[in-house]
């Protein structure tokens, strides 16, 4: 079983996440932010990915160390899951559209951390939520997962179409990615040898 427990507790936040890479796409979320919780809700029942998620973070002061530790906990807990990475697909890529927005998403998980992001939003919240996070939970993910991501927005005007679709973009992208290739199923997916 490709499985993960993270537990991350500091000053700002106490987190828990349990994470199945072969699941079917179940998750129990609370982060105390209902629209990341929405967003990882989506993560989780598109890529297949089982998720448990528990944040209890510092929101009287705002939502910026909840949203970081709680993507750093997630990207952890898919780095410490993948292990070696042993037969895995390696790279993905996935179109998301949602009504009027498309979204464009390729990563590789390629043990180096590296993020595009070609994402305009123009309203300061989806629901509580800083949508000047929202970037920033993309990125703290990549950098502790050790994966390579572009994301594009291709169109769209709704902001909640548009951030939507970038999860979904994602979790299609990591579905194909992390997923074991029987040609392959002992070997690392690199000619070094090591990801």
């Amino acid at each position: 079983m490709r499985t993960a427990t993270i537990t991350r507790k500091t000053s700002e936040t106490d987190i828990s996440v349990a994470l199945n890479l072969d699941g079917t796409g179940t998750y129990t979320v609370s982060t105390g932010i209902g629209f990341l919780d929405h967003m990882i809700e989506q993560l989780s029942r598109h890529s297949l990915i089982d998720l448990d998620v528990k944040v209890n973070g510092d929101l009287h002061i705002d939502q910026h160390h909840t949203t970081e530790d709680c993507a750093i906990a997630i990207g952890e807990a898919l780095a410490k899951a993948l292990g070696e990475k042993r037969g895995i697909t390696r790279y993905g890529h996935a179109y998301a559209p949602m009504d009027e927005t498309l979204t464009r998403v390729a990563l590789d998980i390629s043990g180096r951390p590296w993020m595009v992001w070609k994402v305009a939003l123009n309203m300061p919240r989806l629901g509580e939520w800083d949508t000047e996070l929202i970037e920033h939970w993309f990125h703290s993910f990549v950098q502790s997962a050790g994966i390579t991501l572009h994301v594009e927005n291709l169109y769209g005007s709704n902001n909640h179409h548009i951030v939507e679709s970038c999860f979904k973009g994602l979790a299609r992208a990591l579905r194909v990615a992390t997923e074991i290739d029987p040609r392959k199923a002992d070997s690392i997916p690199s000619t070094k040898g090591t990801l």
